[in-house]
């Protein structure tokens, strides 16, 4: 029969993935390097995996194509949906996506046993310093979260300049928790689509608060003014808070 159905130029393709998640019947994944059409039975023609696409490699287009299959469609999704738990699914179980794009949602790091190493100490101290990972989402990257990612839904979200944690010794600490977060750099990314794509992730998880943790350096005022400007845009009444690291890790106190 002939009907609407996704194509993807492999040309135009960079293979960074963000349409696998978006497309709930799991019809897309990443093979070779490449976005592409597993089966014409998974893909329903509604182009849920078009806006997705930073490169404009994918168009819906009228051909002969076997009917969409919702029932299979189903079936396939639910053994290689990228949104299941890492407990059920881990990264290399899942075949339709990246591994970067498993959407996961974590437990609380257990304790971990690593030798502090001071400046300029390549050896290290003798006593072993008990460390524990805050981190409780995957994954961190803006432009990879899925709006209506699990581990989002109705969070305190934290909105990090990737700098920060590196700047930052007791990051983890000081602000994880319990709270996802999401990372970007404001002055190499695409500022409006974080825009976009955090004024989703507003309206779709019902976010509580939104804080910013941002470096010093004036460029990183730019993730303030991403932050302000998604919470007009999605007509969300969540508080926003700001935090300034300086480049030596430590909070600038507020004027």
């Amino acid at each position: 029969m002939r009907r609407k159905i996704v194509e993807i130029d492999e040309e135009k393709c960079d293979g960074c993935g963000l349409c696998v998640p978006s497309c709930a019947e799991g019809a897309i994944q990443i093979i070779d390097g490449k976005a592409r059409l597993v089966s014409d039975l998974y893909c329903d023609g509604l182009g849920a995996c078009l806006g997705e696409c930073p490169q404009d490699a994918i168009r819906i287009i009228e051909r002969d194509a076997k009917p969409f299959d919702e029932e299979a469609a189903r079936e396939h999704a639910g053994h290689s949906s990228p949104g299941k738990p890492h407990a059920d699914n881990p990264p290399s179980s899942v075949p339709c996506a990246c591994p970067s794009l498993v959407v996961m949602t974590l437990p609380l790091g257990h304790e971990q046993t690593s030798p502090m190493v001071a400046a300029g100490d390549s050896e290290g101290d003798d006593e072993a310093t008990p460390l524990r990972s805050g981190l409780i989402n995957w994954p961190v990257q803006l432009r990879l979260v899925p709006p209506e990612a699990p581990f989002l839904q109705q969070a305190d979200l934290l909105l990090v300049a990737d700098c920060a944690p590196f700047a930052m010794a007791d990051f983890h600490r000081r602000f994880l928790g319990k709270r996802p977060v999401v990372i970007g750099c404001p002055k190499l990314d695409d500022a409006e689509f974080y825009v976009e794509k955090l004024a989703a992730v507003l309206v779709a998880a019902d976010i509580r608060s939104l804080t910013v943790v941002r470096m010093e350096v004036p460029c990183c005022g730019g993730l303030v003014w991403i932050a302000q400007q998604a919470l007009e845009k999605s007509g969300s009444n969540a508080p926003l808070e700001s935090v300034t690291v300086s480049i030596r890790g430590e909070v600038v106190p507020r004027p």
